[in-house]
């Protein structure tokens, strides 16, 4: 199946690991010129190495933290005409909610929000100019079911479903979608370290511990495990593509069936 992707430029914010990487890696393979982005240069290098390596398609890299307004703007100015962002920066931690000081709160807002808002801002200029672009926010399961164990972070995922369905309402009748795309617990290079930190202090394997998660944790899962970064690349690849344009302003789920709802 041709999805339409050929040299369509991209940019895949937070792309060195993860549920990025595999999006960037995905589109890549589609042919798309995608721009990786990490705060770090080697790991950028690493990650562009490792997709041209996997694809035959050598991306474009950008090092920079993309939740600072400045370095947002010199990227699009070093790249115009970006037609699909995938914003998929993004921070989570556990603590209780009396932990959590206004810096944190405001930390995560900058980081898993406002960064997507800014870039979308940025690029949609150019996606107006040639009536086509793609945006998608990578949101959570977390931001319809709120986790008691942290909240800052549910709530910035809640916060860019509003931004994807609001950006999709402003542009009715152009050929820009803008959704969201809600993982589940995925095994990403961040909840590997969690959970393996979890298992080392309890003298577990990761098996047990991701058995006792989805036990006591996330019961409400249909697939019993941690969903692939894979899994997730697969949706959004498909979203972003050109054989998606009837989808907009959607929540679309990847989360193992965690949220209990059809809809």
């Amino acid at each position: 199946m041709d999805l339409q992707l050929k040299n369509r430029l991209a940019l895949v914010s937070g792309s060195t690991a993860g549920i990025g990487f595999a999006i960037a890696q995905s589109l890549a393979a589609e042919g798309a010129r995608v721009i990786v982005n990490g705060r770090q240069q080697p790991a950028v290098d690493a990650a562009v190495a490792a997709i041209a390596a996997a694809t035959g398609n050598k991306p474009l890299g950008f090092a920079g933290d993309l939740s600072v307004a400045e370095v947002a703007e010199a990227l699009v100015r070093q790249h115009p005409g970006i037609e699909i962002l995938v914003n998929n920066l993004g921070i989570f931690e556990a603590k209780a909610f009396e932990d959590i000081p206004d810096a944190d709160w405001q930390r995560f807002f900058d980081v898993n929000v406002l960064s997507g808002v800014r870039l979308a801002r940025l690029v949609l200029p150019a996606m107006k100019a040639a009536n086509w672009g793609r945006i998608v926010f990578i949101s959570s399961e977390s931001g319809v079911q709120i986790p008691a164990e942290m909240v800052h972070y549910g709530i910035t995922k809640t916060a860019q479903l509003a931004v994807s369905r609001g950006l999709a309402e402003s542009l009715a009748g152009t050929g820009i979608t803008v959704n969201s795309v809600l993982p589940g617990p995925t095994r990403s290079r961040g909840v590997n370290d969690f959970v393996g930190q979890m298992a080392e202090a309890g003298g577990k394997s990761f098996a047990q511990v991701e058995k006792e998660f989805f036990e006591t944790v996330r019961p409400t899962s249909l697939i019993k495990r941690f969903s692939t970064p894979e899994e997730v690349a697969a949706m959004v690849t498909y979203v972003v593509s050109g054989l998606a344009s009837a989808t907009t302003g959607a929540a679309l789920r990847v989360d193992g069936g965690t949220t209990k709802s059809a809809f």
